[in-house]
């Protein structure tokens, strides 16, 4: 199985979601790109498990992004994969333009955020900061 970081692309209207401990999180419309790692395992099949859950639902969450995956608010729009043996998803994070969500999905690391806020599509975002880093990054569209 392929292993790499991912980039999980949400659109969203403005609302508020309560995001387990870090509490009430107010989100402007627009964009919103997660960016995790497939470093372990199972790999890039992680990705699988986040658009199983959007499509059939989650029971209870477990990381940060669920709340996002099991928000009405929240449509998963695309996701990326960048294959990388190395962890990178952190440096990958740091090269964002977008609005971080300051806390977010980045507890087990000293990153400000792994969700930044966009009020276009990020695709070209992603795409330059996979090229900083020397990777590339393949997109799917998802129909949920």
């Amino acid at each position: 199985m392929h292993r790499g970081i991912y980039c999980l692309v949400f659109r969203n209207a403005a609302c508020s979601v309560r995001v387990g401990a870090l509490g009430c999180i107010e989100f402007q419309g627009g964009f919103h790109v997660y960016i995790g790692s497939a470093l372990g395992p199972g790999g890039l099949a992680r990705v699988s498990r986040h658009i199983r859950c959007k499509k059939e639902g989650i029971g209870r969450p477990r990381w940060h992004v669920d709340y996002l995956l099991a928000s009405d608010t929240f449509t998963l729009e695309s996701v990326y994969c960048i294959p990388t043996g190395d962890r990178l998803e952190c440096r990958l994070a740091s090269l964002m333009p977008g609005r971080p969500v300051h806390g977010f999905g980045c507890s087990d690391c000293g990153c400000p955020s792994h969700l930044f806020s966009f009020l276009r599509h990020p695709r070209v975002h992603i795409d330059r900061a996979a090229s900083i880093l020397g990777l590339s990054a393949h997109s799917k569209t998802i129909k949920t």
